[in-house]
């Protein structure tokens, strides 16, 4: 069956800044592992897939300065707090038994486990329209996601097969997300994660 493409509508942000998103409609599962196969070890373009369609998305200049900004202060806190926390970045998950696969920006297994799937998947939602995330997830039985959406993190645990929103992560129970949130934009990086690290002493009274 041939592939149908479609793109979300772009946001007025400059080119630089813009996630450019394509979606593949009526896409068979051997497409989806032939174009992962011909990717190879680039990191973009990044590809989700649920039931025939398939996103390609190269992500933008703002979208990886958050992604790589969490990413470090999330580490930072695991470090400060003595957490164990392996991070597995861009890891491709994929079952064709339940049909999706799944690049998240950042992912976590905790306490130095043997699982096969995450404990935790990060994810910046910068451009709107591309495929439903937790739907791709789900299935996947990633145990907790995070989204960072317009300077706020919103949470997601599994329970009995779907996803239901978490005043608080139960991943890292201790972790304030309005603060990591509030660190997450800052440009100046190195000093974002001097203060945060900082911030985290004060707050367990180092």
């Amino acid at each position: 069956m041939e592939a149908v493409a479609e793109s979300p509508p772009a946001r007025s942000v400059p080119r630089e800044d813009r996630d450019d998103i394509v979606i593949l409609r009526d896409t068979p599962w051997a497409l989806y592992e032939a174009i992962l196969a011909a990717r190879g070890e680039r990191r973009v373009p990044r590809l989700q897939y649920a039931s025939g369609r398939l996103e390609l998305m190269s992500p933008g200049r703002s979208h990886e300065r958050i992604r790589s900004l969490m990413r470090r202060l999330a580490e930072a806190f695991g470090e400060e707090c003595d957490i164990p926390m392996d991070g597995y970045g861009s890891w491709t998950l994929r079952e064709e038994g339940v049909a999706r696969g799944v690049e998240p920006d950042e992912c976590y297994i905790f306490n130095n486990s043997a699982a096969d799937r995450p404990d935790l998947a990060i994810e910046v939602i910068w451009t709107s329209g591309g495929l439903d995330k937790l739907d791709l997830y789900a299935p996947l039985r990633v145990r907790e996601v995070w989204f960072w959406e317009g300077g706020h993190i919103s949470v997601h645990v599994l329970r009995g097969g779907r996803y239901v929103e978490s005043a608080r992560s139960e991943v890292l129970p201790t972790i304030d997300l309005t603060l990591l949130a509030r660190f997450a934009t800052r440009t100046d990086q190195s000093a974002a994660l001097k203060e945060y690290r900082a911030a985290v002493r004060a707050a367990r009274g180092g």
